[in-house]
């Protein structure tokens, strides 16, 4: 119990379920306290106990997934990123999060700070971020809103990678009307650092100060995390305070800072970037961990603005401000360092053993909290929903593909090009060509034509490979699978890129938790998952949650568990791209074709057949088949790979063949639909291209790996050729593919 009343108004339920708290977890910060909260506490509580920071509604299905694996420098909620080792001394630190609430309200800076707040995750760390990826998900394209949150997305990610001086080198872009008034803005960062070198978020050593650095404190952004933690309406807009407002260039300065004051000084005790929540959010989770106190004079905080009160100081989202705990006697150090860079900095607190985090103002204590109770696996609470299976499974256990007349050989063409020109299939040129891929290239980013980004690490021979996955309308349709699927979606990436998959991060896009039918897809997903990461060995490192990404008439997002999964090039091997590279060249699919349309693009926007199940899969062949690619490659026996997936086959044939101009001709697999063959989305499959002399020991490793494989014919000069019929010149379709999502949103 606390030895003082703190000064200020008690908090009452009614501002409480203001604020998001119900009626039973405010009853619950009254047991903890043995006292009614001041409305301070009370505000403390409603951020730190929200779904953003505590994942209650979440926490017992995430313990379930995987975390165990060799390479693990740190397991899933040890520290703000997740941490494997790369060899030769080195670590690779990464992290994907989300920023779809802000995003939806004022798309710059929603955007940019998401990127900014996930770089912080990884130099909080003692990682230097070297490249940055995303995952964005927006409504109908024809829509004016949806053009504008496009336009104030990319321009927002392309401003602040841009300016912070990290590449961007690779992510994806969906539409679908699902996401009108929700659109995912998930920012993923990938870091290095020395084995052993990097610090952890604790407050140890009673009497040790603890310092505020970066920019000063103003209102932007309070109560964003309970801004975060619930559905967007009409009134939204009215919540524009919660939206934060970033600066790249204070971030350069602190990022350059933080790396002086851990590579060249001893000073450093815990460190932890200030997100959601703020100050009172690493105050409480630094101490929390340590099991240890801090006193915070919040009066000594660096604000822009005049007047602040002490709630608003607490639960400012100021972007670029981080929280050092140092050894006391190593101020100096440390100040001078702050001093070189310009920054803002100031001593806001000490380390106390009394396991509370109190806050003052003015003299006079204004919160007196136990530490613990606020963080996750301490006293926030920790609930068990309700789930249920959908009522639309129904509608898709009626689907019969039999009802679907197969396509006429004539038809494929014009089907071709409208797939090409489907904002979910062509070229993201117009995105990503306001990133800079090669900006602060200290490490080498290829930017060579691949199923993944590879980046080369400065001062070793190993190289990284990172890709972001996740067709929602695969989850939609069966979150199991869905979710199975995107993470050997992700693996498949890695390996057509030449490298092993190691770890993953997540993150989880999902409406209202307190739906049963929204939450069945998210345990399902959860389960999903886990299974896939087993097979692949790549254990979660961690990620991030984000609920209630729907509006208030329960129109909920596809369930989209996005997966970002890093990979490692073994040693001198090659990184494998997915362009054809001569005429000649035979085509083989690893794999087998299915008579199987679900949830294909043709199925979903072409013939506007909505519910439909998840395509073909199959967990163990897909193992193999990976574990074959990489075989081939090792080996030096193909050209080039390309995974087969949105858009089936034909389109995976047109992007390899885009690159240098090449065509091909094919025939159709004896048995198969034709647009199954051309379009469908079954897994499993790859695209490798075979120098004819090499053909021979092909089939002669794949025959001893039991490998199924088809042989679709070979790659041309020019043009494009199914069945013996032409469809055209490769130009023709490649102008579609590279203009069509420029014109959509101009």
């Amino acid at each position: 119990m606390s030895q003082m009343q703190p000064v200020g108004n008690l908090a009452t339920l009614e501002q409480a379920t203001q604020l998001g708290l119900r009626p039973e977890e405010f009853e619950k910060i009254k047991e903890i306290l043995g006292r009614t909260p001041t409305f301070t506490e009370m505000s403390i509580y409603s951020v730190m106990w929200s779904e953003h920071c505590s994942y209650k509604n979440s926490i017992v299905w995430l313990k379930t997934l995987p975390k165990e694996g060799e390479k693990m420098l740190a397991k899933a909620g040890e520290e703000n990123a997740g941490l494997i080792d790369i060899g030769d001394g080195l670590a690779c630190c990464f992290k994907i999060e989300s920023h779809n609430h802000p995003s939806a309200i004022e798309p710059y800076q929603g955007a940019a700070t998401g990127v900014g707040g996930i770089n912080r995750d990884i130099f909080s760390m003692g990682a230097r971020p070297i490249a940055q990826m995303n995952s964005l998900r927006f409504g109908n394209i024809e829509n004016e809103r949806t053009k504008w949150l496009v336009k104030g997305v990319v321009k927002g990610i392309g401003n602040y990678g841009n300016a912070f001086g990290i590449p961007t080198v690779g992510g994806e872009v969906y539409f679908d009307d699902c996401y009108q008034i929700n659109p995912l803005v998930n920012a993923m960062s990938v870091g290095i650092a020395k084995v052993g070198k990097t610090v952890s978020a604790i407050a140890e050593g009673v009497g040790n100060p603890v310092y505020i650095y970066g920019s000063a404190t103003g209102k932007d952004g309070i109560h964003g995390a309970a801004f975060a933690s619930k559905d967007i309406t009409e009134d939204s807009a009215k919540d524009l305070p919660s939206v934060q407002v970033g600066d790249p260039f204070w971030e350069k300065l602190i990022l350059e800072a933080t790396m002086e004051l851990l590579e060249t000084t001893d000073a450093v005790v815990g460190m932890q970037d200030m997100g959601a929540a703020g100050i009172t959010c690493s105050t409480s989770e630094m101490s929390a961990k340590s099991g240890t106190g801090m006193k915070v004079w919040l009066d000594k905080v660096p604000m822009r603005q005049a007047g602040m009160k002490d709630w608003e100081v607490l639960l400012s989202e100021s972007q670029e401000r981080m929280l050092v705990v140092v050894h006391k006697g190593k101020e100096a150090e440390v100040e001078k360092i702050f001093k070189k860079w310009d920054l803002t900095y100031a001593v806001i607190g000490e380390v106390t053993d009394t396991g509370r985090v109190q806050y003052f103002m003015d003299g006079e204590l204004r919160a007196d909290i136990p530490g613990e109770s606020l963080v996750l696996g301490g006293g926030a609470p920790v609930y068990h929903r309700e789930y249920k299976e959908p009522r639309y499974f129904e509608e898709i256990n009626k689907f019969d593909l039999n009802q679907i007349a197969d396509i006429d050989l004539a038809a494929a063409p014009a089907v071709a090009k409208a797939l090409m020109a489907h904002p979910n299939i062509a070229s993201k040129r117009w995105v990503y060509n306001q990133y800079d891929s090669m900006v602060g290239t200290v490490n080498q980013t290829t930017n060579a034509p691949s199923d993944a980004a590879v980046v080369k690490v400065k001062g070793s021979n190993r190289s990284i490979a990172m890709t972001v996955d996740c067709n929602s309308r695969f989850v939609y349709a069966d979150p199991f699978k869905g979710a199975m699927i995107a993470v050997a979606e992700a693996a498949r990436n890695l390996v057509c890129s030449g490298a092993e998959p190691a770890g993953v991060t997540n993150c989880l896009n999902f409406g209202n938790p307190y739906n049963p039918e929204v939450y069945y897809q998210f345990v399902y997903a959860i389960k999903g998952m886990g299974e896939a990461c087993k097979k692949f060995d790549t254990p979660v490192t961690g990620g991030n949650v984000s609920f209630y990404n729907q509006s208030s008439d329960d129109n909920a997002v596809f369930p989209t568990p996005t997966i970002g999964m890093v990979g490692l090039l073994p040693k001198g091997s090659k990184h494998m791209t997915l362009n054809f590279k001569q005429a000649g060249d035979v085509i083989v699919m690893l794999g087998q074709t299915q008579n199987d349309l679900g949830c294909s693009h043709y199925l979903a926007h072409y013939l506007k057949v909505a519910q439909s199940p998840a395509p073909w899969f199959d967990l163990d062949q897909e193992y193999n088949m990976q574990q074959a690619v990489l075989k081939l490659i090792g080996a030096g026996l193909i050209q080039s790979a390309h995974d087969v997936s949105e858009g089936g086959l034909l389109t995976c044939l047109l992007e390899s063949a885009f690159v240098d101009n090449f065509g091909f001709d094919i025939q159709q697999t004896a048995g198969s639909r034709l647009d199954a063959f051309l379009f469908g989305e079954a897994q499993g499959r790859v695209v490798v291209s075979i120098n004819p002399a090499k053909l021979a020991d092909v089939e002669s490793l794949l025959n001893r790996l039991n490998l199924s494989f088809e042989k679709l014919g070979t790659v041309s000069a020019n043009g494009i050729k199914v069945n013996g019929v032409d469809f055209g010149s490769t130009a023709n379709y490649s102008q579609i593919y590279n203009n069509s999502l420029a014109s959509q949103l101009n």
